[in-house]
Parts: structure tokens; sequence; C-alpha cells
């Protein structure tokens, strides 16, 4: 079983006997986020799945704080924000923007990409060592400059 997935089930007890119901119910989201893949594909989630899960929350709520902002309503985009960073903090320690373009030089290397036709390549070796520590969205539009 994943030791993130241990520590966010330890921590709805937590919440539970403390009574703490904004992050309660924001770490409900993500208990019920892992279940639904684990009866949806019939596996168990291990931590490779859990960030995949968490990054995934964690872009949605960044869209959607875009769109309230967007939109004048700060009371939502507060509400998105306070999520967003009890989400953040079962994700590892975010990359710096220096070890991004480190990495995407070394994977770029490693693949011998020379165009935009090789950036499968190099998101194929860039999401395994990033997944969870940076916005993916963004590292692909920075290997789409760099390629492009």
């Amino acid at each position: 079983m994943s030791e993130i997935k241990n520590t966010v089930l330890a921590d709805i007890k937590t919440c539970m006997k403390s009574g703490d119901k904004p992050r309660l119910g924001v770490l409900r989201l993500i208990s019920s986020a892992v279940k639904q893949r684990e009866v949806d594909e019939r596996v168990e989630t291990d931590d490779a799945a859990m960030l995949t899960i968490l990054d995934k929350m964690a872009k949605q709520r960044r869209e959607s704080i875009e769109q309230y902002t967007a939109a004048n309503r700060t009371d939502l985009a507060d509400a998105e924000i306070a999520e967003l960073e009890i989400i953040k903090s079962y994700l590892p320690q975010q990359l710096s923007e220096d070890e991004i373009a480190a990495a995407i030089d070394e994977a770029v290397a490693a693949t011998d990409a020379s165009s935009i036709k090789d950036m499968g390549k190099v998101m194929g070796i860039l999401k395994p060592k990033l997944q969870g520590r940076a916005d993916m969205s963004a590292v692909s539009s920075l290997v789409k400059s760099r390629l492009g």
C-alpha cells in the first residue's frame, strides 16, 4: 500500500477527531479519487499513482482559481486556493525552474531529440521523474519551446 495513501487515511481520522471540517472535506475528496481509481482499474494504488491523482487534483484547482479570478469570484477562488494548499502538502517538494530546465536538457540529450516530432520521447523520460514535482503542462510547454 502507498505511503501517501496511508498518510491521507490517517489524517482523515485525525481531522474527524479534531473537527477540522475544511481539511477533512479535501482529504475525503482525495480518498474518493483513490478509491475510484482502484475500483475502475482493479489495482492497489502505489505512490506513483497517488502522485498522478494528486497532481491531477492540483491542476484542476489551479484551473478553477484562474477561472474564478477572471470572473471576479474571489470567494470561490479563495476556497480553491485553500484546497490546493492541502493537496500540495501531500505532493513532494516542487522543483525550481533551473532543476526543471536541467532535467529537460538531460532528457533531450538522452533521446537525441532535434525537433518537435521527438517530444513524445522526451516527455516519456520526463514524466516519471517530474510527476508531482512540477506542473507537467508547464514542462510540456518548455519542451515544445526547446524543440520548436
